[in-house]
């Protein structure tokens, strides 16, 4: 990592930094109740305690145990439900989206629906979802599922409708096909759409999955926050959401490699 990169690192844990500093301060004072505002090392001791087993290692495998605490299963729990959504919602609204932009005929036809429930919050679902599925996994990927949707499949019909059409003429003064056109012309030209759809979709289902395992699942970290809130416990709260941001900013993180590593040809950095 070179030193420009070091120095983004550093300017940008500037403002965290002082945030924690002024809030540590505070609470140092005496100026808010630590039960409204616990002060930032009450937070991470119990992030520690929420992290680590609670129980002692007795016998058996000593990795199972070590990944036995409340953070890591809950943790673990969240991530399955926000993989098993998204991909869900992905692979109904790629192909859907691609067909909707390429071919004004299934526009026409699916667009009216799609402008109807796209409004909608996937959280408006939960009644329904529960009602369908009952309680457990199966509503929580289900509105997962329907919170992805919608991103990835109107950032793939903008992407497929928004090709240059630079493109589409030289394919053609070339002789390409509609088969040709779509898999070399439209569909890479699309691509960049389809990466930011992904992305805000991945977000989108972070956020939803909090909320429906508030409401229906039994564990994950929406589940130990509505929990810590029951028992008046607010370290646990902020450590949850402290725990949620860091999950989340690893998924962005990972996301923007992807797309840097697959966008190359569109920055002109592919040799």
């Amino acid at each position: 990592m070179n030193h420009a990169k070091w120095r983004q690192i550093a300017v940008g844990m500037v403002v965290p930094a002082t945030v924690i500093a002024l809030w540590q301060a505070v609470a140092q004072l005496g100026w808010v109740n630590p039960q409204v505002l616990p002060a930032p090392l009450a937070v991470v001791e119990k992030w520690v305690a929420y992290l680590l087993p609670l129980a002692p290692y007795s016998e058996g495998s000593w990795l199972a145990w070590a990944v036995s605490g409340e953070l890591i299963v809950d943790s673990i729990g969240s991530m399955y439900r926000v993989a098993a959504g998204f991909l869900i919602g992905a692979a109904l609204a790629l192909p859907l989206g691609l067909a909707m932009g390429a071919s004004e005929g299934v526009y026409a036809w699916f667009n009216p629906l799609v402008q109807l429930l796209r409004p909608i919050p996937p959280i408006a679902y939960i009644p329904l979802a529960i009602l369908w599925f009952g309680l457990g996994n199966p509503p929580a990927v289900f509105l997962i599922a329907l919170g992805a949707f919608f991103p990835v499949l109107m950032n793939t019909i903008a992407g497929v409708r928004h090709v240059d059409g630079i493109y589409l003429r030289a394919a053609r003064n070339l002789g390409a096909g509609r088969r040709t056109m779509f898999l070399r012309v439209i569909l890479p030209a699309a691509v960049p759409y389809i990466l930011s759809g992904v992305r805000i979709g991945i977000g989108t289902a972070f956020i939803v999955v909090i909320v429906s395992e508030m409401i229906a699942v039994n564990n994950g970290l929406g589940f130990r926050i509505l929990e810590a809130r029951e028992y008046f416990w607010s370290d646990k709260i902020m450590a949850g959401m402290i725990t949620i941001g860091m999950l989340g900013l690893a998924i962005d993180i990972g996301m923007n490699r992807l797309n840097n590593y697959l966008l190359r040809w569109h920055r002109g950095l592919e040799n």
